[in-house]
């Protein structure tokens, strides 16, 4: 059998914890940050973790992670 590739897109996004969960990093931002509040900005700051529903699916992307 061939080896199966990892999407690279997902390797870009994702990272998996040494406990298995899945780190993601936040959206809303790279852009137009004027009319957001400095309390929105700061709250995105640092990563969050990855839905239950949607691991199956990143970890299905990432064979050998």
């Amino acid at each position: 059998m061939p080896k199966m590739k990892t999407k690279s897109g997902a390797a870009k996004r994702f990272r998996i914890r040494a406990s298995g969960s899945i780190k993601r990093s936040q959206a809303f931002k790279r852009h137009i940050l004027t009319k957001k509040t400095t309390k929105n900005k700061r709250q995105l700051r640092g990563t969050a973790g990855v839905h239950a529903t949607n691991q199956a699916s990143i970890h299905a992307m990432m064979p050998y992670a």
